[in-house]
């Protein structure tokens, strides 16, 4: 699994230090952003699987930064959040969410903004999460 951002760049894109246990967060925003890019085309080196043009690898870095931004001020850095619509922690109780609902996102608007304004995302982005 190629995870496209560091806690260093992660600071230098929300200009606040990386929290404790950003790479883990990186790696799950990483699999977004792969969700996002399943139709992109671009060339890619063969060891790091990393995209070779410049502006291609640096959006792609932002969005990882972006989606792990998001799902740290939401609070649902593993998406998971769709599945339940009412959780409560003292004596555990899970509601699952309607199927009808479209429950909370999976993807950062930022990200998928950066994506298209750097022409990786052909259309418009459907989360998968209110399917």
């Amino acid at each position: 699994m190629v995870v496209y951002a560091t806690g260093a760049d992660y600071a230098t894109y929300t200009g606040k230090p990386a929290p404790d246990g950003i790479d883990a967060v990186l790696a799950r925003a990483s699999e977004r952003i792969d969700e996002l890019l399943v139709a992109a085309v671009y060339d890619t080196d063969p060891v790091t699987q990393m995209p070779t043009d410049p502006a291609e690898a640096e959006a792609i870095t932002r969005a990882t930064c972006a989606q792990a931004a998001w799902s740290l001020a939401v609070g649902d850095p593993y998406g998971v959040a769709a599945a339940f619509s009412d959780v409560k922690i003292g004596s555990v109780s899970l509601k699952r969410a309607d199927g009808g609902g479209a429950g909370p996102a999976r993807h950062a608007p930022d990200a998928a903004s950066i994506l298209r304004i750097a022409g990786l995302l052909p259309g418009y982005v459907i989360d998968q999460g209110a399917w």
